[in-house]
C-alpha cells in the first residue's frame, strides 16, 4: 500500500506551491462558469494534468509520486478552497486509484494499467450504486457474465459522477448470476469497451460540475479486469475512509474559503472606524474556532487510516470503532460545513448573498447543503447505531 511520505521535503513544499498558483490562476478562474454551466471543469482537470496529479498516489516504482493520504487529503483541501466540483472530482478519481493500488497492483494487468495512468493521466469514474437497491454499496442486482476469459455486464447506475467526460470506469456488480447480492466485485472498464444511455440528468443546486447524471452502462471486457479480491474488502479497507477523508478535507477547504471571504469583509469595516472594532469581528471568532475543530478532527482520522496503512493489517478494517469513527467524520464535517459557510455569510453580509457579487458565498452554501446527500447521513446514521450495539468499547 502507498504509504511513503513526502510531506516535509522540499519537493512536496514545490508541488504545493504549484498547487496554490494552478488554484489561484486557472480553477478559480473557471468555477463560477463552471457552476452556472453545470459544465465539466475542463481547463482545471486538464491543469491538474499538467502537474501529474492524477497519478498521485501511484507508488513511485509505478511511476507516480508515491504520496500518501494525509497528502492527498491536503490536496483535496487546497482545491476545495478554489473550486467545490473540481477538488470533488479529484477526490472520486483518488479514491478509484486508491482502489486499484491498494488491491490489485500485484497484478500484471493492473500493473500495466496504472503505468499507463501515469504516462496518460487518465481519469477514472466511479459506478456504484444502482437503481432498485436503495443506496446500498454492499448490495447489486447486475452480475458479471462470463464466458470463457472474457465477461459482459448491464448496469442501470441512478448516479455516474463525470461518467460522459472520464477515461475509465470501475463498476460493482455480482460475482456471477448465482451470486447473492452482496457477492460483489469490483471491475474496471476502459471506455472503449463500454456504452452509457444517459437516463437522467443534473440540474442541481451545488456540486453543478460534477455532472452526476444517471446511465445505463453497458460493458465487455476480459476477466483480468475484475480485482481480485471482493469488493467488500475494498470498500471497508480503502473506498469508505479513503472517501469520508477526501471528502471531509475538501469540504473544509470550501468551508475555510468561506471564512477567509468573511475576514476580508470584517478587515474593511475595522478599516472603516479604526476606533471601534466592528461587531462581525466577534461573530468571525467563533466561526474560525468551528473551522479549527473541523479540520484538526479530519486530520485525526486522516492520520488514524495513515498508520492502520503502514501496519499493513487488514484486520484492523473490521474494528468496528475505525469505521464507527470514519463515519462521524463524514457525519461532522458534513454539518460544520454548513454551519461555518452560514455564519460566514452572516459576517460578511448581503454582498455575500447576491450571485452577481466578487464577494458571493452562494456557490459554497449550495456546494455545502449537498454533502449530507453524498451516501445519505441518515443510512449513515443508521448504519453506526447497527455498528454501536456491536462494538465493545477497549477501556
Amino acid at each position: 500500500m502507498s504509504v511513503s511520505s513526502l510531506q516535509a521535503t522540499e519537493e512536496y513544499k514545490i508541488l504545493i506551491n504549484k498547487i496554490r498558483k494552478c488554484g489561484r490562476d486557472i480553477i478559480a478562474k473557471h468555477a463560477d462558469d463552471v457552476d452556472s454551466k453545470a459544465r465539466f471543469p475542463t481547463e482545471s482537470i486538464n491543469a491538474l494534468k499538467e502537474l501529474k496529479l492524477l497519478s498521485a498516489y501511484v507508488p513511485k516504482s509505478l511511476g507516480g509520486m508515491g504520496l500518501n493520504i494525509v497528502e492527498i487529503a491536503e490536496i483535496c483541501e487546497i482545491l476545495g478552497h478554489y473550486c467545490g466540483s473540481t477538488a470533488m472530482i479529484y477526490s472520486m478519481h483518488m479514491i478509484q486509484v486508491a482502489c486499484v493500488t491498494h488491491h490489485a497492483s500485484e497484478s500484471d494487468y493492473f500493473k500495466n494499467y496504472l503505468k499507463k495512468l501515469v504516462a496518460e493521466q487518465r481519469l477514472m469514474a466511479s459506478a456504484t450504486t444502482e437503481i432498485g437497491v436503495g443506496g446500498d454499496l454492499r448490495s447489486s442486482i447486475c452480475a458479471v457474465e462470463t464466458k470463457g476469459d472474457t465477461f459482459s455486464l448491464t448496469k442501470k447506475a441512478p448516479v455516474i459522477s463525470y461518467g460522459i467526460d472520464a477515461d475509465d470506469l470501475m463498476i460493482t456488480a455480482r460475482r456471477n448470476n448465482d451470486a447473492a447480492k452482496s457477492d460483489q466485485v469490483h471491475v474496471l472498464l476502459h471506455k472503449d469497451q463500454y456504452q452509457l444511455e444517459q437516463i437522467s440528468g443534473w440540474d442541481t443546486l451545488g456540486f453543478r460540475g460534477t455532472c452526476s447524471s444517471g446511465f445505463i452502462v453497458t460493458a465487455s471486457g476480459s476477466t483480468d479486469q475484475i480485482l481480485p479480491v471482493p469488493f467488500a474488502d475494498i470498500l471497508s479497507q480503502t473506498m469508505h475512509p479513503f472517501a469520508h477523508t477526501t471528502w471531509a478535507s475538501l469540504w473544509s477547504g470550501i468551508a475555510s474559503d468561506a471564512v477567509n471571504i468573511a475576514r476580508a469583509a470584517v478587515k474593511k469595516a475595522a478599516l472603516q472606524n479604526i476606533e471601534m472594532p466592528p461587531i462581525s469581528a466577534i461573530r468571525l471568532g467563533e466561526v474560525d474556532s468551528v473551522l479549527q475543530t473541523m479540520r484538526n478532527n479530519i486530520k485525526v482520522a486522516t492520520q488514524e487510516y495513515l498508520q492502520l496503512l503502514k501496519n499493513n493489517d487488514s484486520n484492523a478494517f473490521t474494528n468496528f470503532g475505525f469505521g464507527i469513527r470514519i463515519n462521524n467524520i463524514k457525519i461532522a464535517s458534513s454539518e460544520l460545513i454548513v454551519d461555518i459557510v452560514g455564519k460566514a455569510m452572516l459576517i460578511a453580509g448581503i454582498s455575500s448573498y447576491r450571485n452577481d457579487s466578487p464577494t458571493s458565498l452562494g456557490r459554497h452554501i449550495r456546494d455545502a447543503y449537498g454533502t449530507a446527500l453524498m451516501v445519505n447521513n441518515d443510512r449513515i446514521m443508521l448504519h453506526n447505531s447497527t455498528l454501536l450495539l456491536m462494538h465493545k468499547e477497549e477501556s
